[in-house]
């Protein structure tokens, strides 16, 4: 049997995107609150009746939430254009060597409706 538990975190962050429609404003440094989830799936630890100990995954979104929030995402290290895709890969790699591995990550933008899920 496997279980999917997920926590959630949200950040404030401004970035600039080039784009082909919505050009201008993109081009300028505007921001956005981001929320994002994250999902992890496996079979329930007999012992501790949990598939992870959701305090782990909450210090390590803690972490990510340090390097996103209030900061422009230009500049994040390896994050490249700041883009909802390239948040979701952001994030799941800074947690690809947890033990159970994610399996999905969400992202979105409820003020405009944008998401982009990564399921792998």
């Amino acid at each position: 049997m496997q279980l999917t538990v997920s926590q959630r975190f949200f950040f404030d962050a401004a970035h600039t995107l080039q784009r082909e429609i919505e050009a201008e404003g993109s081009r300028r440094i505007h921001g956005h609150t981001y929320h994002a989830e994250v999902f992890i799936s496996g079979p329930r630890n007999p012992s501790t009746g949990m598939v992870i100990d959701l305090g782990h995954l909450r210090q390590r979104l803690a972490l990510l939430r340090e390097q996103l929030d209030h900061h422009l995402l230009d500049e994040v290290p390896n994050l490249g254009p700041a883009t909802l895709e390239n948040l979701c890969l952001f994030i799941a790699k800074a947690l690809a060597d947890m033990q159970p591995a994610p399996c999905r990550v969400r992202v979105w933008r409820d003020a405009v409706g944008d998401s982009c899920t990564l399921d792998w």
